[in-house]
């Protein structure tokens, strides 16, 4: 009997390395605080992704979408865990010793705005711990678990200095508790993102708990956010700094992404390297319609790019420029406002190069108009026009011949473009559940897809009031939708404008201008489809599929979710690759993923 678990657990030994040890901890001691933890009984596997825990080595290449016993305890051996914290010491909390973990687990230090001081002192994983890393095929993973009880670097123990029981119902930030509403949002969330080719940590398991409690773990190549350096940087803890940036540098260098430099040049490359990585993501943000709560602390964002903590991300169906995150006393940045805080994270990075390099910090303010600053301007309006001319609809080949050749032609149809994507409600400001909004009217996106397909099928310029009724969203009012002199005349720039693009791209591509405009139909109407996913969506989701868990068991659920990101894949068919297993799933896996989509389609154009 021994020998047959042994055997069946051998494809999972891999699991049993995510034992707490991390380089961080001996790299930069102050940077953490280290828990013990035991182990938490009573939870099941509700979500496990099995291709990311391929990519990680986790299990074996051709190991099957399925469950098996051994595979369900590797997961909850690992990831089932609670830490003893603070205030079980205090109150001589018992742990059974068959309950006890070896390993310890910790929880890092970084900048959040929340606290006080602003300095870092207090502030870090307040509810997760990071359960280690793991290499495979040359990439080293981060791995870490929300839900894993109430630590020290929470803000209610910094507000009111006491330590706090997990699963209190007392403190707000201080339960140490997550949600597998949380957790299934994050995963389908990260997911669509991820197939977008958004970087973003990646949902790897969701064990559920009585009472719609949850441990949600979470995984990336890289977990160290921004304020994980900034926290040494504003304490001017240079020892602690240059620890935390050499790992972190390694880190991306061993992962193949950077290349290996000595001495100031890695620090200069380090600051470079921002700065073009937060234009990209502040640019792409803004075309997507991403609300990612960035700001100068860089707690809500990775240090290489990708979206983490998912309760403040939301992708929004229309260009709802004005909406503000409420979290408890203060409100979020909005859309267009996240580029100013990138830019502001990208001159945090010159402060730290510059410190690095002479051995002592210069006030942020003397790097307001340092090189790297420049180069995230240029990163970003670059990566703007990129996205603009893939959101058109056209080849990728002839992308680049577009961008080079057809400039004066691309700003006025984007002027045109911004116009409509950036028209309010005459409705004004108002509130909503979770903070504040002012409607967008116009849906540029339904523009894009439907506009070249009319134009071929009338075979003649449109009328403005045609054009601006494809345009207009749920959201526009009657007086909304009146055909002004302004909105008539913005309507013939947008068309003209479009239809003067098209004549360039046939030229440049000796092609016939009924050709591309077929083409740039076809793939606009995947690029810029109708049912696409919003936060508004994503909540009805997981309530749905909550009810729904049941019905489903675990192995269906990830069916579910997984043939439902592929039909969130926003790429033209040609360049999805290979479609997935859907034909041999079940019924009740196909009905579920269908309601799932009609979903989409009534909140498509939400926040």
């Amino acid at each position: 009997m021994g020998h047959s678990i042994a055997h069946a657990m051998g494809p999972y030994r891999r699991f049993r390395q995510l034992d707490g040890s991390h380089p961080w901890k001996s790299a930069v001691p102050a940077g953490y605080v280290d828990y013990p933890a035991r182990r938490r009984r009573g939870g099941e596997v509700a979500y496990f992704n099995f291709a990311l825990a391929r990519e990680m080595g986790l299990l074996p290449k051709d190991h099957p979408d399925e469950f098996n016993p051994a595979l369900r305890r590797a997961i909850l051996d690992s990831f089932s865990l609670v830490i003893i914290n603070e205030w079980d010491v205090e109150h001589d909390t018992k742990v059974p010793p068959r309950d006890r973990l070896p390993g310890t687990y910790m929880a890092t230090r970084y900048l959040q705005l929340q606290h006080a001081d602003r300095r870092g002192g207090t502030s870090g994983d307040g509810r997760s711990v990071w359960n280690g890393c793991i290499r495979y095929h040359g990439v080293t993973w981060d791995v870490s678990s929300c839900g894993t009880g109430v630590t020290r670097l929470c803000p209610a123990t910094a507000a009111e200095k006491r330590f706090f029981k997990t699963g209190n119902r007392y403190a707000s930030y201080g339960c140490g508790t997550a949600a597998l509403a949380e957790g299934l949002g994050t995963a389908i969330m990260s997911e669509v993102l991820h197939r977008n080719a958004i970087a973003t940590e990646r949902v790897l398991a969701v064990i559920a708990f009585p009472k719609g409690f949850a441990i949600n773990v979470r995984a990336s190549r890289c977990l160290l956010r921004p304020s994980h350096f900034f926290v040494h940087s504003k304490r001017g803890d240079l020892a602690s700094l240059r620890a935390a940036i050499d790992l972190y540098i390694e880190r991306r260098v061993v992962n193949g992404e950077w290349p290996a430099l000595e001495g100031a040049a890695r620090y200069r490359y380090l600051a470079e390297d921002i700065a073009r990585t937060f234009a990209r993501i502040s640019a792409t943000f803004e075309s997507e319609y991403v609300f990612c709560w960035l700001d100068w602390d860089g707690d809500n964002i990775l240090a290489n790019g990708g979206v983490i903590d998912y309760g403040s991300v939301r992708q929004f169906g229309l260009y709802h420029r004005e909406y503000r995150f409420q979290d408890v006393d203060r409100m979020s940045t909005t859309i267009p406002e996240q580029r100013r805080k990138a830019r502001h994270i990208a001159q945090n990075f010159a402060q730290i190069r510059d410190t690095l390099m002479k051995g002592r910090r210069t006030p942020l303010a003397a790097f307001r108009k340092d090189p790297v600053l420049r180069l995230f301007d240029e990163e970003f309006e670059r990566t703007t026009q990129r996205l603009f001319v893939h959101k058109l609809g056209f080849d990728p080949a002839l992308q680049p011949r577009l961008l080079a050749c057809a400039e004066p032609a691309l700003a006025r149809l984007r002027r045109a473009h911004v116009w409509f994507e950036r028209a309010r409600s005459s409705r004004g400001p108002y509130r909503v559940p979770d903070g504040l909004s002012w409607n967008a009217i116009y849906c540029t996106r339904d523009l894009l897809r439907e506009f070249p397909a009319r134009l071929l099928t009338a075979g003649r310029p449109l009328r403005s009031a045609e054009i601006l009724r494809i345009a207009a969203s749920s959201y526009a009012s009657r007086r909304d939708r009146m055909v002004t002199p302004h909105r008539a005349r913005m309507a013939r720039e947008f068309q003209r404008a479009y239809c003067e693009l098209i004549t360039i791209a046939a030229q440049l591509s000796a092609r016939s201008r009924r050709d591309i405009l077929r083409a740039v139909a076809r793939r606009s109407a995947t690029i810029n489809r109708y049912d696409r996913i919003t936060g508004d969506s994503i909540d009805f989701i997981t309530e749905r599929l909550i009810r729904k868990r049941k019905e489903l068991t675990a192995q269906q659920l990830y069916r579910v979710i997984d043939r439902f990101v592929r039909r969130q894949d926003l790429r033209p068919p040609k360049e999805q690759g290979e479609p997935g297993p859907g034909d041999n799933d079940s019924p009740k896996v196909r009905q579920t993923v269908d309601g799932l989509l009609e979903v989409v389609s009534l909140y498509r154009e939400g926040l």
